[in-house]
């Protein structure tokens, strides 16, 4: 349902909140905000060995979030600032090992809004509703070796590191991490 927001903007339809951020959902509309952030050389740098993506594969990244979230209910889920409606990044899950219940956790943010605290308290967020509303067994996240930001948050968050593993879209081998629900904090 679409509401309005504290400063009168339309906001969008939300599933997922934090005191902050409202999370939603990958749609046609998006193209200006997916090219926002997958277009900037120095998000994509730890998620590409080309350290950028094309105008086609941001195009191809949006299609197969929405898709995903199609047939399996989960996707990076665009998240925005709930007192402004301003696009934060996306935070959210992709199969990892589906028939285990395993899911991969992943945190992308707008430039402007690293360091404020934002991937924290939506990871946390995503985490709870991954073990809560999906019944996810673990969690898997990883991280490019040279990203110290990333490696703290998923240590801040309780995963531990269990071994290096090829990631194919950096042809690096990226630190591996897992939470459990017993390992919550």
């Amino acid at each position: 349902m679409e509401q309005t927001n504290k400063i009168g903007m339309k906001s969008r339809d939300s599933f997922l909140e934090t005191e902050r951020l409202e999370f939603s959902t990958w749609s046609e509309e998006d193209r200006p905000l997916a090219s926002a952030l997958w277009g900037d050389h120095e998000v994509t740098k730890w998620i590409s060995s080309k350290g950028f993506l094309s105008e086609d594969e941001i195009e191809a990244r949006l299609a197969q979030e929405m898709e995903r979230q199609r047939e399996m209910e989960v996707q990076y889920w665009p998240i925005f600032d709930k007192e402004t409606g301003v696009f934060v990044g996306c935070c959210g899950l992709r199969p990892y090992a589906p028939d285990e219940k395993i899911y991969e956790l992943g945190v992308h943010l707008t430039r402007d809004h690293w360091g404020k605290g934002y991937a924290l308290e939506a990871a946390k967020a995503v985490i709870r509703y991954a073990f809560e509303h999906l019944g996810v067994k673990a969690i898997f996240a990883g991280h490019h070796p040279e990203n110290g930001a990333s490696r703290r948050l998923l240590l801040k968050l309780g995963f531990t590191y269990k071994k290096d593993e090829f990631y194919e879209p950096t042809a690096k081998m990226h630190p591996s991490y897992f939470l459990s629900r017993s390992d919550m904090k």
